[in-house]
């Protein structure tokens, strides 16, 4: 690709490692413990499993998708093809949900970190300097941006590495036993959103594609990596968590119930060094990079969602312009950060996880559909990777993500209407404005 017409060819595999971990590694530092209220240790185990099987067998699927339509777009120019502009449509959006509602949660993390250590610091200011910040790097290069998210992925996996060394020794199997079933099968699928946040996001390596010096080989070597990272974190972080006093100890603040708290890994170590120990000071310090890798990372890929989604004038075309000077998707970082400001002033940071996990369900339920139906349309499409053991992880990946997507409409109704009638609203004004071509894709999946 021309550089001075698209964007930079810049991004190598460990680059995408970064990338992929960076995008999720924020899940395992808050926000997956609040599951373990709802369903226990083994409710929210069995959550975290099953979830877990999917990512592994719908991140292999993806990996084919990527490979063969090496596109900003991710799974809005996988649908297109497959199914058509206007399921190419929807997966868009969903996608642009994910990606633009899960920085805001994660800024409020950001902020609240800050005001620990300088309480005369508001929350809500912190978020907002470190929303312009970001997207600033963004704008200034892919190459600068990914090289930032691969240094800082590699402190936070360090940080939880150093954690499940610290917490080791204090590990005991009855607390893992204790109380593990409050809620019965009800609890486990209540968790099923917390158990996705461990490993929402990791889908946004797809969007880089086109950075990626050669997307055909390096974009597997980075997915796969990165999963294969992020599934031995998730058990190291889960087990010796809850192992040190009971799930009770990292869900609320005191220990044994009333007000929740979004920091189980401080809690834990607290329950081991105290609060003022050197290392517990460190884990907090360090931690606060597992947070920045993960927004930065979302800023990075929704960036470049939108971007294509402006290309093709399926939003307003100004987001579709590449800057000059830059050679990033400038105009579409600044839209996104306003309404990722927008919605950070709501305040709600658990409604704004829950909307961007409708989102990601939505994403991986029509990509696995794009992906079978590809297959049998087009099989003279370029595949440099195919999936293993088709069909069934696209079929396994499609069954779980379609069965989350109907528990969380169970126990969160009011925002699956809300998530429900964005779509319905998006969908009627693209079919009102929207009046350009279907996209035409050759056998090697370009436009």
């Amino acid at each position: 690709m021309d550089t001075k017409n698209g964007l930079q060819k810049t991004l190598s595999p460990f680059m995408l490692w970064g990338l992929g971990v960076g995008y999720v590694i924020s899940g395992m530092y808050f926000g997956w413990n609040l599951g373990l209220e709802k369903g226990g240790t083994l409710g929210m185990a069995i959550a975290t499993l099953v979830i877990m099987l999917m990512y592994v067998t719908f991140t292999f699927s993806y990996t084919e998708l990527a490979c063969a339509i090496p596109k900003a777009g991710g799974v809005f120019d996988y649908a297109g093809k497959a199914l058509g502009k206007n399921v190419g449509f929807v997966a868009g959006i969903a996608q642009t949900v994910e990606f633009i509602f899960a920085p805001p949660a994660i800024a409020f993390a950001i902020g609240a970190y800050f005001n620990a250590f300088f309480p005369q610091i508001p929350i809500l200011a912190s978020a907002l300097v470190v929303y312009c910040l970001f997207t600033a790097l963004n704008i200034y290069g892919i190459k600068a941006a990914a090289s930032f998210e691969a240094i800082i992925t590699v402190l936070a996996v360090g940080e939880l590495l150093l954690f499940a060394g610290l917490s080791a020794p204090s590990f005991k199997t009855e607390n893992l036993v204790r109380n593990a079933f409050p809620n019965g099968w009800s609890g486990a699928f209540a968790a099923i959103p917390f158990a996705i946040w461990f490993f929402l996001g990791i889908e946004g390596v797809a969007n880089v594609t086109e950075e990626t010096k050669n997307p055909q080989k390096d974009i597997i070597k980075g997915f796969g990596w990165a999963i294969f990272t992020l599934v031995i974190l998730c058990v190291l972080v889960f087990v010796y968590s809850i192992g040190v006093g009971g799930w009770e100890t990292i869900v609320f603040k005191n220990g044994i119930s009333g007000a929740t708290s979004d920091s189980p890994l401080p809690l834990a170590l607290a329950k081991i060094t105290g609060d003022n120990h050197v290392m517990y000071h460190l884990l907090i310090t360090i931690g606060m990079f597992g947070l920045i890798a993960s927004f930065h990372g979302l800023i990075l890929a929704a960036g470049r969602s939108t971007y294509e989604m402006g290309r093709v004038r399926n939003m307003p075309t100004f987001l579709g312009v590449i800057s000059g000077r830059f050679q990033t998707p400038a105009n579409a970082l600044l839209g996104n950060m306003v309404i990722g400001i927008i919605a950070l002033l709501s305040g709600r940071t658990g409604e704004l996880i829950i909307l961007s996990v409708f989102g990601a369900l939505t994403l991986y339920i029509i990509s696995m559909i794009s992906l079978i139906v590809l297959r049998r349309k087009h099989p003279q499409l370029n595949r440099p990777f195919k999936v293993p053991f088709y069909p069934w992880f696209p079929i396994l990946a499609l069954a779980i993500a379609s069965i989350s997507l109907i528990a969380m409409f169970i126990y969160n109704l009011k925002l699956g209407l809300i998530y429900f009638g964005l779509l319905v609203v998006s969908f009627f004004l693209f079919k009102v404005f929207n009046t350009h071509k279907t996209l035409v894709y050759d056998s090697t999946g370009n436009s």
